[in-house]
């Protein structure tokens, strides 16, 4: 089956078409993705009306440039998948709005993807990967430790119980004077920086539940900041050093918490998955394969263009569920909230 696949939940408009075989394999057709970087930068963060608006202006053009990549019409598609949520509400509405125009018009089947679900499936497009897995979700809106057991039945094993590690990477960078987005920037200032210069805590590490808490970490920089300012270059390469090790060690310990609580049970992962925008950190990746190894699991973690908000991730979620005829009506909704768990594990 052919599905097109929109996703408009923050700041990158996107569309995708993907094939799903019959033996479940599948194969990327096109994907393109047009970021608003240049238009959020100057404000240090996204700025929810401009990216709504910036959606309406391109998504015509987009799903257009995605369909010709794949060389098809409208009439050849087998259905059609939006993230419904969760994101920001307006940019939601506008893609959940075309996918159901499309699917009106052209009478194809419409699936509203929940975007969190997108990231927890990549890998069984990418890599095959058969059922359950441990899904490690980093992003600047959700950290979360999830059990991967079907398409539609997610567990939750831990989340963040203040800021995502996204959003810890880029309110540091914002403090420390660094541009936007801040993840990326951190990680480069971290390279030329000492990790062992500040003592920065590790919440919530040696905790039974695999949790996690990012503020008082991102408190500790800024008072460390504040206590040495004016920075020069290399303070501020040493912090997001010392910033981003506490990170690395906090997500090791959780996920080796996690593992535990699994390696008993029917849940027990075949692999873990690192998915969202802050898997495409190096530091992170290298210590997470290590772990990984050293629990005799493997780590999966697909692209770089395929862990940041996307289109074929969309449309890989919409076959996964139009396989199994989970498909929804024009009266889907848009959810600025729409948590992907079914039940705590």
């Amino acid at each position: 089956m052919l599905v097109l696949g929109i996703e408009t939940t923050c700041d990158e408009t996107a569309a995708a078409v993907v094939h799903r075989a019959d033996d479940g394999t599948g194969e990327i057709r096109s994907n393109v993705v047009r970021s608003q970087l240049e238009q959020h930068k100057p404000y240090g963060g996204v700025v929810p009306e401009i990216a709504a608006r910036a959606h309406v202006e391109m998504i015509d053009h987009v799903i257009r440039a995605a369909m010709e990549e794949a060389d098809l019409r409208f009439p050849d598609l087998d259905g059609v998948a939006a993230a419904a949520g969760p994101g920001l509400i307006g940019g939601v509405i506008v893609g959940l709005t075309t996918a159901k125009a499309i699917a009106l018009v052209e009478r194809k089947p419409l699936i509203a993807v929940n975007h969190l679900e997108a990231h927890a499936l990549t890998a069984r497009l990418t890599d095959r990967l058969a059922f359950p897995y441990l899904l490690l979700l980093m992003s600047g809106g959700h950290t979360q430790l999830v059990s991967v057991e079907d398409v539609g039945v997610y567990h939750k094993i831990g989340g963040t119980v203040d800021d995502a590690i996204g959003e810890a990477f880029d309110k540091t960078a914002k403090m420390l004077g660094l541009p936007y987005p801040g993840g990326p920037e951190v990680e480069e200032a971290a390279r030329h920086g000492d990790p062992a210069r500040f003592a920065l805590p590790r919440p919530m590490l040696g905790r039974p539940e695999p949790d996690f808490s990012l503020s008082g970490l991102k408190t500790a920089v800024r008072m460390e900041a504040e206590r040495i300012s004016p920075l020069s270059d290399q303070d501020v390469a040493d912090l997001c050093a010392s910033f981003q090790a506490a990170i690395v060690d906090v997500v090791l310990d959780r996920l080796e918490t996690a593992l535990d609580m699994l390696q008993e049970t029917a849940s027990r992962p075949t692999a873990i998955v690192a998915a969202g925008g802050v898997a495409a950190n190096q530091r992170l990746r290298d210590a997470l394969d290590a772990a990984a190894t050293l629990a005799g699991s493997k780590l999966i973690v697909p692209p770089a263009e395929l862990c940041t908000d996307n289109g074929a991730m969309i449309a890989w979620a919409g076959a996964e569920r139009l396989a199994r005829g989970m498909v929804d009506g024009l009266d889907a909704r848009a959810r600025a909230r729409w948590p992907l768990v079914t039940e705590a594990a």
